[in-house]
């Protein structure tokens, strides 16, 4: 069986379409479109009409190319007003065997725990630390014997009245939203490799109109920010210091951007407001220009991932990816800046991927690759994503039935927990935390809900 994704990634410079294939061999590219971004400023949707005209053509583009339709529709969410909190949750084990409904309760008794604005809303809900009964740090509590089960995770949530204009732009593309994933995480997706998550790293994604950044530990998100600074700064410079138009200082960062002074050359640049002359000037100049920006940048998110109190966790150093990190010498700054941490530039993985485009190889699609991986099933171990929906890691591209079926079972089966009033019990109102099968036999009923109330203290 075999499903067709199509990832949208929503930028500020541009909007990139994928369409793919997933079945039990992997993935398989099957088209993609790219249009310019409009409506979109520093990752939020300032006009939906011009915003949801752009995604149109990215994605008729797709379509065009693959000559399918899809199945499932995967859109990237903007770094730009979100708030990240922890919380923890604890449940205990009817029969002192975890299965993937204690999960579902752990991981909903955390999120119902979580202090949120009401202006807020859930995007992930992620797991960084499971505990059985006195064991901590455990990878992976399926299957496992004990009597409690524990979790803290990591909430990331976004602010309703931009994630509201985001569905109204992507509804009026004519399209359905499967699911939506920040940005960050999904270039973390594409570009990082298990042992860099297992030893701590951060990822930095230098787009065109902003930076984002998230640390993985343990394999989960632990801490995600946002800079509205991009490449397209550095453009905006170039022209204010040269004097020249912003489509030619864009030329010029394409074609001679450096961090490195390699010369003195000379160049041509046309004149602000009178295109028809010229004036000369130095590549020194150029290289200066670009320096100082990148590196005013980068000091920044150096700053916020010290305030993140992780830097000195992260075994893994720093991953950098984006269209920015082009820029020659950008390696060899961001070593420094990051006092000596092991620095990488990375382009998105290809492996298990097939049919990838040489366009789409490049480190600025990290984050459209990223949502197709997602999508595929190539996320963190356990999560809760922007439906409330477990998601969880043996599943392919939708969730097993066997997994749904449980946890709808129990849900449909608690209809003793509905009738009561749980408030009077001290504990949460939320059905997906009592799981009561029903019995014919009353006696039954009783005792298993007695069983159940005295679980809760």
């Amino acid at each position: 069986m075999s499903t067709i994704i199509l990832g949208v990634d929503i930028g500020s410079t541009k909007i990139c379409a994928i369409i793919a294939q997933k079945d039990t061999t992997g993935i398989k590219i099957l088209g993609a479109g790219i249009s310019k971004s409009q409506g979109v400023k520093k990752g939020i949707i300032t006009n939906i009409e011009l915003a949801s005209r752009s995604i149109k053509h990215a994605i008729n583009d797709a379509k065009r190319v693959a000559g399918t339709h899809f199945d499932r529709v995967v859109v990237s969410m903007s770094g730009a007003y979100t708030k990240s909190v922890d919380s923890y949750g604890v449940v205990n084990v009817p029969n002192n065997e975890i299965g993937i409904t204690e999960i579902n309760r752990v991981m909903q008794m955390a999120d119902h725990n979580a202090n949120i604005p009401n202006e807020y809303e859930k995007l992930h809900v992620l797991p960084y630390n499971f505990k059985v009964d006195d064991h901590e740090n455990v990878d992976d509590p399926l299957g496992m014997n004990g009597s409690r089960l524990e979790v803290q995770v990591h909430i990331i949530t976004v602010l309703k009245s931009s994630l509201n204009n985001l569905k109204k732009a992507v509804k009026s593309a004519s399209l359905d939203i499967d699911n939506i994933v920040l940005n960050s995480y999904a270039s973390s997706i594409a570009v990082l490799n298990e042992d860099e998550k297992e030893l701590g790293v951060a990822t930095i994604d230098l787009g065109g109109a902003t930076s984002n950044v998230a640390i993985h530990l343990g394999n989960s998100i632990r801490y995600n920010d946002f800079l509205g600074v991009g490449s397209n700064n550095i453009t905006n410079d170039l022209s204010m210091a040269l004097h020249t138009p912003i489509n030619a200082a864009e030329r010029v960062k394409i074609d001679h951007g450096s961090l490195k002074l390699n010369s003195n050359e000379i160049i041509n640049l046309p004149a602000i407001g009178d295109e028809g002359s010229s004036h000369e000037v130095s590549l020194e100049i150029v290289t200066n220009v670009i320096y100082a920006r990148v590196e005013e940048t980068l000091l920044i998110i150096a700053q916020s991932i010290k305030d993140s109190g992780f830097k000195d966790q992260l075994g893994g150093g720093i991953v950098l990816t984006g269209g920015m990190t082009r820029l020659e010498g950008i390696r060899d700054l961001a070593t420094a800046i990051f006092n000596n941490m092991p620095v990488r530039l990375a382009r998105p993985i290809e492996s298990g991927v097939e049919g990838m485009f040489d366009t789409l190889k490049g480190p600025e699609y990290s984050t459209s690759l990223g949502l197709i991986f997602y999508a595929a099933g190539r996320f963190t171990p356990y999560e809760m994503d922007s439906n409330r929906k477990l998601r969880y890691k043996d599943e392919t591209i939708e969730p097993s039935k066997n997994i749904q079926d449980i946890i709808s079972s129990e849900q449909n089966n608690s209809t003793l927990a509905d009738d009561l009033d749980i408030n009077n019990l001290g504990t949460s109102s939320n059905n997906n935390d009592f799981f009561i099968e029903e019995d014919q036999d009353i006696k039954s009923g009783i005792k298993k809900f007695w069983h159940r109330i005295t679980q809760l203290f």
